[in-house]
């Protein structure tokens, strides 16, 4: 069988149709899809079936796919090793980071970068919900996500995953807000306090969910925003109660208070996550460990 027709089968049961295929493949739709009947011609069995207007794998192509991803990984490792004979990390790594990540890890990642002159990364930015993470390894050679607990279905679903860093979430408050005279803060306190949240599916709605399991009171969501530079600037001004994380959300202490959360789970796991066969690319893993080397000095700092 021809690797390059196995890679469009893994495509396809990664990005769920023809046309998002040829896209990614700078292909066209029918080019994909002739391709792909070959396949099967050579496996001997249907790979495909109808569904709707497009096409799925079957089990037999769900099992060559999987195949598929062992081959590129392979090919990927020699390759890497083959790299690593001749010369140093080098190559484009493109790399998309959540907000607050950004603010955290990148600058730091440029200037260690910058070491490395064969190295060319390419940045941008996504503020996704968590299951719109793990997509974004089909388009990004790295993606930093975040999530309430460690990233284990993450890994489940086939992915890389290196964990950079767990980030405490605090309680920010407006200067001068009673709360603040307490040092730490616990479910009970909070009732009845107006709270300006995070869309549902983020990542800190957890923690206000949780806090109403705790207290038995529901908490009052006046706004949310998924920027927490805005919601910084509206807990600034009186507008309520935020959950934030606490190394970007210092870099604004001037205009809040920051007070930790006890008596529920209060944290984010920040992780790289890529594509296994991507993940063995000598200059993303070179990526992967100046990412590791940032966090440790971000939250050291």
């Amino acid at each position: 069988m021809d690797v390059r027709r196995l890679d469009l089968l893994r495509e396809l049961g990664e990005r769920g149709s023809v046309i998002a295929v040829a896209r990614a493949a700078h292909r066209t739709p029918s080019a994909v899809s002739q391709q792909l009947k070959v396949l099967e011609r050579e496996a001997g069995v249907p790979l495909t079936e109808r569904r709707g207007r497009g096409i799925v794998l079957t089990d037999a192509g769900r099992t060559l796919a999987r195949t598929a991803t062992d081959i590129a990984v392979a090919i990927e490792r020699a390759e890497a090793v083959w790299n690593e004979f001749v010369e140093a990390p080098t190559g484009e790594v493109s790399l998309v980071t959540f907000p607050t990540a950004g603010q955290m890890l990148i600058p730091g990642l440029l200037a260690s970068a910058a070491a490395h002159p064969g190295l060319g990364l390419v940045l941008s930015d996504r503020d996704p919900s968590l299951l719109e993470f793990p997509p974004l390894t089909n388009d990004f050679d790295v993606v930093l996500a975040h999530s309430p607990s460690r990233p284990h279905r993450w890994r489940e679903s086939g992915l890389a995953v290196a964990e950079l860093l767990v980030e405490p979430l605090d309680v920010a408050l407006p200067l001068g807000h009673p709360l603040a005279e307490r040092e730490v803060l616990e479910p009970a306190d909070l009732v009845g306090e107006t709270w300006i949240g995070v869309p549902f599916g983020f990542p800190f709605q957890q923690v206000l969910t949780d806090i109403e399991r705790e207290s038995g009171a529901t908490p009052i969501v006046a706004q949310r925003f998924s920027d927490t530079r805005v919601t910084e600037a509206v807990v600034a001004a009186g507008a309520g109660l935020a959950i934030l994380p606490r190394y970007t959300a210092r870099l604004s202490s001037s205009s809040l208070e920051l007070r930790p959360l006890r008596g529920v789970s209060a944290q984010r796991h920040i992780s790289a996550l890529s594509r296994p066969d991507r993940a063995e690319r000598p200059s993303v893993r070179l990526v992967i460990d100046l990412l590791r080397r940032e966090a440790e000095r971000f939250a050291a700092g």
